[in-house]
């Protein structure tokens, strides 16, 4: 399947095979969240604190592997680093299965996340590869809404398997799910850096790449704006469980009320899809994040250091958050990733990097602060949101990308 540089009809094949290759990581992340206290249990470990480190750990593994994929796949094009990735993975995937200490169990969360940098990184380089601006953001938001699917259905996947198996069972279907979607890859996708544009490998190579990265500014402060919406999010991917299940009750609704917020999300994405090219990346992506942050700023000024309001509203509050959200990540990522298109693979890695690492102190800090009480989530939503904004006002952030 060849996707021209230039052609704008929309591949829906093109989209649904780069969707799936990021859900592997967002399967394995969301598949797990009903069965942490499972996990925890099976290991002598009983604190939700600790359980958060079976989510940001595979965060810290996605920072490290994009180091290695993105500059590889600039040198030995994108399909066999996306194959080596997954065995990578695949290894992680049974140590944490055959495991009896915890420790392990979180070493392997975290090659798990170096094994999936490869796919979901080198998914956006094929993206960037194939596409640039506007247009970039308005495939790169399909994308992301079909994406939005794995965790739309994660949950109750992993909740259902925890009921009728175990949870290393939820471990193999993971495993069964990425072999159905690398066969399609591989049957379907072509090589969408050409052989012209290869880059030799060489220890220069990387240094390079970064001088060049730095060097561009919008590159720069959209992958830090990245980090910040990307940490803020990890908090309410690893607290979750624990708001919904031990804040207000509702183990047996947990999947629901997951499931829920995050079509909210797929929703939104799919409407930037629609109107990113009329109206422009860097705009719809600046007013989402004024809204990102006055929602959450909303909330703190209500229920700051008091308790809980009823399930409803925190919904209410959640919805509007999250649909913010859906007209941030593809714009975002597609923003900080145009100017970089001749090192696509390298820019990828590093944008993924940076963010990420970025986001894995900022979770694990604020995480911390998230016990009996959901403001204290809102607080980091609103902090990060208002630093993105600072460095958003640096961008000329009515100025049309093309």
């Amino acid at each position: 399947m060849n996707i021209s540089h230039t052609n704008k009809n929309l591949n829906i094949e093109f989209i649904a095979i780069m969707a799936l290759l990021m859900s592997l990581v967002a399967l394995s992340i969301d598949g797990i969240l009903p069965a942490l206290p499972e996990i925890g249990a099976s290991f002598g470990v009983v604190d939700s604190q600790s359980h958060q480190l079976l989510i940001t750990m595979i965060f810290l593994g996605l920072g490290i592997g994009q180091l290695i994929f993105g500059p590889l796949s600039d040198a030995y094009g994108r399909k066999p680093l996306v194959f080596i990735g997954f065995v990578v993975f695949t290894v992680a995937s049974i140590v944490c299965v055959l495991t009896d200490r915890f420790e392990i169990m979180i070493i392997g969360r975290i090659v798990q996340g170096i094994g999936l940098a490869s796919p979901r990184t080198l998914s956006i380089a094929m993206v960037r590869d194939s596409f640039e601006g506007d247009y970039m953001a308005k495939i790169m938001s399909f994308i992301v809404m079909i994406f939005i699917i794995v965790p739309v259905v994660a949950p109750t996947l992993g909740q259902y398997i925890l009921l009728n198996y175990d949870w290393k069972s939820i471990f193999n279907v993971q495993l069964g799910f990425g072999v159905l979607v690398l066969f399609w890859f591989w049957k379907r996708q072509s090589e969408t850096l050409r052989p012209i544009n290869r880059k030799p490998l060489k220890l220069s190579l990387f240094r390079e790449g970064c001088v060049t990265f730095f060097k561009q500014p919008q590159a720069v402060a959209f992958t830090l704006i990245s980090g910040l919406i990307t940490g803020s999010f990890m908090v309410y991917l690893s607290t979750t469980q624990q708001i919904f299940e031990q804040q207000y009750n509702r183990a047996d609704d947990f999947p629901m009320i997951f499931a829920s917020l995050a079509i909210g999300v797929g929703l939104s994405t799919y409407l930037n899809g629609i109107l990113v090219e009329n109206y422009g990346m860097k705009r719809m992506a600046f007013v989402s994040l004024i809204a990102y942050t006055l929602t959450a700023l909303v909330y703190v000024m209500l229920f700051f250091q008091s308790n809980n309001p009823s399930l409803a509203v925190v919904l209410v509050f959640f919805a509007l958050q999250f649909s913010a959200l859906g007209f941030l990540f593809g714009n975002l990522r597609a923003l900080a990733m145009q100017p970089i298109g001749h090192i696509a693979g390298i820019g990828a890695a590093l944008n993924g990097f940076l963010s990420t690492v970025m986001a894995v102190p900022i979770a694990t800090w604020i995480g911390s602060f998230v016990q009996t009480e959901v403001w204290p989530l809102f607080f980091g939503f609103l902090s990060c949101g208002a630093m993105s904004l600072i460095i958003f006002l640096n961008t000329n952030p009515l100025e049309r990308t093309i």
